[in-house]
């Protein structure tokens, strides 16, 4: 057995908390397949070989056109439901006890769906998946950048006055638009008790990390890979503890990195930042969380011991009730030490 072998075995074992994964983004092929099958004239392929070359990507822009079009096959709550349960599934099966799942509900709301049945569609099917995979859900909702302000004023408004049980957070993606303008938003969300969780420095510049910390209190940044050409900023993530939520495989995908060599995730930990593994949108990406923990196995010469600390990284830097936190370290330890 070759040691890459033994580490997929390992790593496929391994109880994970996985922090940065969107909601339709997760979306398995044959989930797209059976929506399109339901609503054929999205324009979204119903063959699971289509798929994948309609999940191949030419830039982040391309990336973003795709993904609208998959949103676009969500058109009634039973939808939702069949989306959310089934992304609750897949990841159970690769040994995640724990996710925070980013949510986009002003997509949903805008194909006409209510926020009041959304909200109780992916409630359900949070607690279908728990009873039946053991899996615990909470909810980030996200502030999709290339709808601009009038999605983040929906979307304060959904997380503010019809915010589920298990939200915990409020984030922002998209393209990098400026995240200054999205201040006002944040600043409400963080009064009312929620995470402040944006993307920042995937696609644009450190500038972007800055703003996100800056301007709307992040706690955690989406990607950040761009942090690794600022000294300064690379200073201020290590002193103020700030997790990075990487996604190596997406990085690539999206052309946001040439080649998996030259990414950036061993130098910002060799540097003493705080470095989580995540998938983002895993079936686009032809990924899964146990494949980008093999990736980082490589990428940061980490041996079972070391993939263990990761996973206990990202049961830390998340914002899972005390008592799944504490349970999910001692599962960790169990598996590295068995």
């Amino acid at each position: 057995m070759s040691e890459r072998t033994a580490y997929a075995e390992f790593i496929a074992g391994l109880p994970k908390a996985e922090l940065h994964v969107h909601h339709v983004g997760s979306a398995r092929p044959e989930t797209v397949a059976r929506l399109a099958g339901r609503h054929p004239d999205a324009g979204v392929p119903q063959g699971i070989e289509a798929l994948r070359d309609f999940y191949t990507f030419s830039d982040f822009g391309h990336f973003i056109d795709v993904y609208l079009a998959v949103v676009g096959l969500l058109r009634t709550p039973e939808d939702i439901h069949l989306l959310t349960y089934e992304v609750a599934e897949g990841l159970a099966a690769q040994q995640v006890r724990y996710a925070e799942l980013t949510m986009t509900p002003f997509t949903s709301v805008r194909m006409g769906i209510a926020i009041e049945a959304y909200t109780e569609a992916i409630e359900d099917a949070r607690r279908a998946a728990e009873r039946d995979h053991g899996i615990v859900l909470q909810w980030i909702y996200d502030i999709p950048g290339e709808a601009g302000l009038e999605s983040a004023d929906a979307t304060l408004g959904y997380a503010l006055d019809h915010g589920p049980q298990a939200l915990i957070g409020f984030g922002l993606g998209g393209p990098e638009v400026p995240r200054p303008q999205f201040k006002p938003h944040f600043d409400r969300a963080r009064a009312a008790g929620l995470r402040s969780l944006p993307h920042a420095g995937e696609s644009t510049d450190a500038q972007s990390v800055w703003d996100a910390l800056d301007a709307l209190g992040a706690e955690r940044i989406g990607h950040g890979i761009r942090s690794v050409d600022d000294p300064l900023l690379v200073e201020r993530l290590v002193a103020d503890r700030i997790p990075l939520e990487v996604c190596p495989t997406s990085n690539l995908a999206t052309r946001c990195v040439e080649q998996l060599e030259d990414h950036p995730i061993r130098a910002l930990r060799d540097a003493g930042v705080v470095v989580t593994v995540n998938s983002d949108d895993p079936p686009m990406f032809g990924t899964t969380l146990n494949r980008e923990y093999e990736i980082a196995a490589d990428l940061l010469d980490l041996d079972e011991r070391g993939l263990g600390a990761l996973a206990v990284t990202a049961v830390d830097a998340s914002y899972a009730p005390d008592a799944v936190k504490e349970r999910l370290r001692v599962e960790i330890s169990e598996h590295v030490d068995g």
